[in-house]
């Protein structure tokens, strides 16, 4: 007499990792305890990506983490090849780990005849055979509403709150958003710690001459005070450069810039050194190399949240209570 066959399949939670960002999947894995899955990837002579996996992937629940760091469409590319080859390897969930959603900048059509390229980087994905997204800070909520199945839009301000409010106890803090459209940002930072009045910077800015600002005049109370400038990314530096010296030259005490995404373009290093700011803080949601740092920036580890993520979405859990049911 045969035995019964098993009702309900054994889960099987597995690791995969992009070529741009490798130290973050091993650090993501070390606290999950699992091994990333070994794969061959390799780019042809014209640049053509291949990858393929070196263990059996059928009826597992995957993880496709990939940082999409500069060459950004290299790195996209990659990610899309590896969710369509866990695809056709018959993986049972694949669920795309970005921490930084490549082309978040370009959510809407400012005028006619742009493209919405958040939308088409969720499409892409849907098509490839992703069927859950994880990404950290999006620069707009409305890309959640872009790809067609669950996408987990995790926060990195308490991580980055929290070392702000150990670091600098005891002071007089203000908020500060960068522009106005920042300022509901500021406030959840504000009631984060514990009711600091906030305060924003009016600037303009011309939509033909990208990554250059001019900053106005601050909207609040700064003047003695230790400023801390929030934002979701810095590219090449400029925006918060000029929010720093106009927060010094309108008397604030000292100023403390705190963004979850690193992607420090071009001279954004040396905008940030010279800004007069005390202490850059940053997430590791993009790698920022040696040669990008300098002692006054503080880096902060990503991959304790990722990890209790995955392991909240592998054991079918709720990522919203991780944020205090805010998520």
């Amino acid at each position: 007499m045969n035995p019964q066959m098993p009702g309900t399949p054994k889960k099987n939670l597995m690791l995969f990792g992009g070529r741009a960002y490798p130290e973050l999947t091993e650090e993501v894995s070390k606290h999950l305890n699992v091994t990333v899955t070994p794969q061959q990837a390799y780019d042809f002579a014209n640049g053509e990506i291949f990858v393929r996996f070196e263990e059996s992937v059928r009826g597992c629940d995957a993880f496709v983490i990939q940082s999409h760091t500069a060459p950004i469409n290299q790195w996209l590319m990659e990610q899309l090849i590896m969710v369509d080859a866990l695809k056709r390897a018959s993986a049972k969930r694949i669920t795309v780990i970005m921490p930084f959603y490549p082309y978040s900048r370009q959510d809407k059509k400012h005028r006619g005849r742009e493209p919405i390229s958040a939308r088409l980087v969720a499409d892409l994905f849907k098509t490839a055979g992703a069927d859950r997204l994880v990404s950290v800070d999006l620069h707009t909520a409305q890309i959640q509403g872009f790809f067609d199945g669950p996408v987990d839009h995790l926060w990195a301000m308490p991580l980055l709150a929290d070392h702000i409010r150990g670091k600098y106890a005891g002071h007089e803090i203000t908020v500060v958003s960068p522009d106005s459209g920042r300022t509901k940002l500021a406030e959840k930072w504000a009631d984060t710690l514990g009711g600091a009045p906030i305060a924003f910077i009016h600037k303009t800015r011309d939509p033909l001459r990208p990554n250059e600002v001019v900053s106005n005049r601050v909207v609040g109370k700064v003047e003695g005070r230790l400023c801390i400038v929030i934002d979701d990314m810095v590219d090449t530096g400029g925006t918060i450069a000029g929010a720093v010296k106009q927060l010094l030259n309108e008397g604030a005490a000292d100023v403390v810039i705190a963004a979850t995404h690193g992607i420090l373009s071009g001279p954004a290093t040396q905008r940030l050194q010279d800004s007069g700011a005390r202490e850059v803080v940053f997430t590791d949601t993009l790698p920022i190399p040696a040669e990008k740092r300098f002692p006054k920036m503080t880096v902060l580890s990503i991959a304790p949240l990722l990890a209790r993520v995955i392991q909240e979405v592998f054991e079918d859990g709720s990522v919203t209570s991780l944020f205090d049911g805010n998520a």
